[in-house]
């Protein structure tokens, strides 16, 4: 069966936060303190000036979202695609990683970011575009010619300060407003064309952070200051949950919180079969053998964390990490240190697991190997159609939930992350070609629009004891971040989790009768 990470604490352990920034990115981080001196100090005249904040602007490179874009692959040609999609993301992240490391060249040449890094990259990206065409129709499935033209990336300036309300105040609507549409997945599968002039900014502050790419002082905000959201009773895109009209019950399973360091930084739905698919580190409870080869009939005979061994379904979402100068077991691996994502993993001190009701009516069974992603690891350069993201504190978990920011919690205050799945399905697919539209949020009544059915809505709380970072002088000191893609700097924006359903068909039926019956279950 395919790997998993295991958690093991390295010998560099002590080495300097200084050496870790440095191979955060393959030995090219984003010290920019170096790279602003040297712009003032090796340069002169105009053009010189001009390549100088041209290059300090650019932050992170921008692409469009194939991936989200598809709507049919034939099954002869699903995982052809899926490696090439993986590619996709494996130029990003080496574009990306170039971009970061050739901060002097960007001085002295305003041209060099296009003619060194996102030309080449487009060319790439249309030469993998071109293959997914051929492996779609040597299937005797239609191209979207219009996927052709997602090959060109932009880049994405410093000064983008879009939706970073200072008083943490966020967008509340998490670009999932439109639930009527319901045939998208209830999120927007548009947004990606933005050429990631979107949302939450000053991307190019990239000195704070560990890694060298963030995240920065403007990711953060101090709960205690930030302007009260919340809506009691109200789950994820504003659609209420457990109506008294509806399925009032719920269903609990407890599955730990990865306390034996179940890792790896594959994605087994959307990039199958591709070893680092997500470039970036998950942890995993309930299901055991879950990586980017394991096959439904693996998942459904591995074993689980679950206390309930009729559970075997797999939840997995980024770590979180503490930015305290320490090196994890993955500082030199891909997915981790390699690729920015870098400090102490935190694990959970709580990992609640809860299946909810509908406000409407009753709820069906979810059909086995159901595959759910919410939210978007790639929000910060897609716009945040897809976002799903709830970061709070134990406290104020009632007042105040944010999107674009992490809280810094008071003393005695828990850092709070919170999901709400979609909740209804198309009644035939496990899963879909972007790994959305087969699943859908509820209307704000509770309904399911376009003959989808209700299903019990998975809800996940992890709850962290994390150091509460402090804010100096327009940096931020020993932040904290969830692991993501290199080229999103660790927006909270990114936060995402994902859920393959293998509870055993009795175990399932227990459920939708608990919570069709008013009943709380475990």
């Amino acid at each position: 069966m395919g790997r998993n990470i295991r958690k093991r604490r390295s010998s560099m352990a002590t080495k300097a936060v200084a050496a870790s920034a440095a191979l955060a990115l393959g030995g090219g981080g984003l010290i920019w303190a170096n790279f602003y001196a040297s712009a003032h100090e090796s340069n002169s005249g105009q053009n010189s000036t001009k390549a100088a904040t041209a290059a300090a602007q650019v932050a992170t490179i921008s692409c469009p979202d194939v991936g989200q874009k598809l709507t049919n692959v034939p099954n002869g040609a699903k995982q052809g695609v899926a490696t090439e999609l993986a590619n996709l993301d494996k130029q990003i992240t080496e574009a990306y990683t170039r971009l970061a490391s050739t901060r002097q060249a960007q001085t002295n040449d305003a041209s060099f970011v296009q003619n060194a890094i996102t030309g080449p990259l487009k060319e790439k990206r249309a030469a993998t575009i071109d293959r997914i065409r051929i492996n779609i129709q040597r299937s005797g499935g239609q191209f979207n010619s219009s996927l052709s033209q997602l090959a060109a990336c932009t880049t994405q300036a410093a000064n983008t300060n879009a939706g970073q309300a200072g008083n943490g105040q966020q967008n509340n609507n998490n670009g999932q407003n439109n639930n009527g549409n319901q045939n998208n997945g209830g999120q927007n599968n548009g947004g990606q064309n933005n050429g990631g002039q979107q949302n939450n900014g000053n991307a190019g502050q990239a000195q704070n952070g560990q890694g060298g790419n963030g995240p920065v002082a403007a990711d953060f905000v101090d709960i205690t200051k930030a302007q009260a959201n919340a809506q009691l009773g109200v789950g994820a895109n504003g659609a209420a949950v457990n109506g008294n009209s509806g399925s009032r019950g719920t269903f609990t399973s407890s599955c730990g919180t990865n306390g034996n360091d179940n890792h790896n930084t594959d994605n087994v739905i959307v990039a199958p079969g591709v070893t680092n698919g997500a470039h970036h580190l998950h942890d995993y409870v309930g299901n055991q053998n879950n990586d980017a080869f394991a096959s439904d009939q693996e998942l459904a005979g591995a074993g689980t964390s679950c206390q309930n061994q009729g559970d075997k379904s797999s939840y997995f979402w980024p770590v979180l990490r503490v930015q305290d100068g320490s090196q994890d077991f993955d500082q030199n691996n891909d997915g981790g240190g390699k690729e920015g994502n870098v400090g102490k993993i935190l694990q959970p001190a709580q990992a609640q697991i809860k299946f909810v009701g509908n406000k409407k009516g009753k709820v069906v069974a979810m059909p086995t190997a159901l595959r759910i992603i919410t939210g978007d690891a790639k929000a910060f350069v897609n716009g945040n159609a897809n976002a799903n993201v709830n970061w709070s504190c134990t406290g104020f978990e009632n007042k105040v939930q944010l999107e674009a920011q992490y809280p810094i919690c008071p003393q005695g205050s828990q850092v709070v992350r919170t999901t709400n799945f979609q909740s209804c399905w198309d009644g035939q697919n496990i899963d879909s070609a972007n790994h959305r539209t087969h699943v859908a949020f509820a209307q704000a009544d509770g309904t399911c629009a376009n003959g989808f059915k209700a299903i019990p809505q998975l809800q996940v709380r992890l709850v962290y004891n994390v150091p509460a970072p402090k804010l100096q002088n327009g940096t931020v000191v020993q932040p904290y971040a969830v692991d993501s893609f290199p080229e999103n700097l660790h927006k909270p924006i990114t936060d995402h989790n994902d859920f393959i359903n293998f509870f055993s068909t009795n175990l399932m039926n227990k459920m939708v009768n608990c919570i069709n019956t008013g009943k709380k279950c475990k």
